[in-house]
């Protein structure tokens, strides 16, 4: 069982800054990769970030430059810093964990539950 916790959403004014967490736990042998993803209303969920087990960081194009991902390895828990925040950043943030129990099992997909990000004035 792996559990993920994320924290850190709220309500933010345009041109401003949140930190999102997460928080992974239960049985991690080895980490591939980290990811978060947002799901604005109405719309397909999308892929915001990436953090692979060695530390490599993909961004999309919409928040290059705005946010930046990162992991802490002891904990594991992973960032998502957000800075210059947009309208159309709104959504809700899920972080996304690729996995395995042991060193011989396939890696497995882990979802949060999701943190409402919402930026208005």
């Amino acid at each position: 069982q792996v559990q993920l916790v994320e924290s850190g959403g709220g309500l933010v004014q345009p041109g401003g800054s949140l930190r999102l967490s997460c928080a992974a736990s239960g049985n991690i042998f080895s980490i591939y990769a980290m990811a978060w993803y947002r799901q604005a209303s109405g719309k397909q969920r999308e892929l915001v970030a990436t953090i692979t087990g060695g530390g490599s960081t993909k961004y999309a194009d919409s928040v290059k430059g705005r946010f930046t991902i990162s992991r802490d390895n002891a904990e594991p828990t992973m960032y998502l810093q957000m800075m210059s925040l947009k309208p159309e950043d709104t959504a809700v943030y899920y972080c996304n964990l690729e996995s395995r129990p042991t060193p011989y099992s396939d890696y497995d997909v882990h979802w949060g539950q999701g943190t409402q990000v919402t930026v208005s004035s």
